[in-house]
């Protein structure tokens, strides 16, 4: 995995992102994965983990067959990719591949700072 990476771009909607409940109060731990990704579904577990163990966190998963212009609009290369996005929105982090508890949190961190 390549570790987490400062991002500035503007901010994603909820409806971009087909986060029907909105965005997280704090963050949203946005993942795109595909279907025969292996290490999307650890990426799945660990990422719904760090959601349910910070208040006003969200786990959304995005097929990334499923929404090309969004994968073309926000530069996704590779599944799985992982956005932290902030209370506004915007992206905060990016890391690709299977990403670790630690630097989702350490990440998550910078988002609701």
């Amino acid at each position: 995995m390549e570790g987490f990476v400062a991002e500035q771009a503007e901010p994603v909607s909820a409806e971009a992102i087909g986060a029907v409940a909105g965005l997280g109060e704090r963050a949203t731990l946005v993942q795109f994965s595909s279907a025969f990704c292996q290490p999307c579904r650890a990426a799945r577990r660990i990422l719904a983990e760090v959601a349910a163990m910070v208040e006003g966190v969200v786990h959304v998963e995005i097929d990334a067959e499923e929404q090309l212009s969004l994968v073309r609009e926000l530069d996704i290369t590779s599944t799985p990719t992982v956005l932290v996005l902030d209370a506004a929105g915007r992206i905060v982090k990016r890391a690709t591949g299977q990403p670790r508890k630690a630097d989702v949190i350490a990440a998550l961190g910078l988002a609701i700072a």
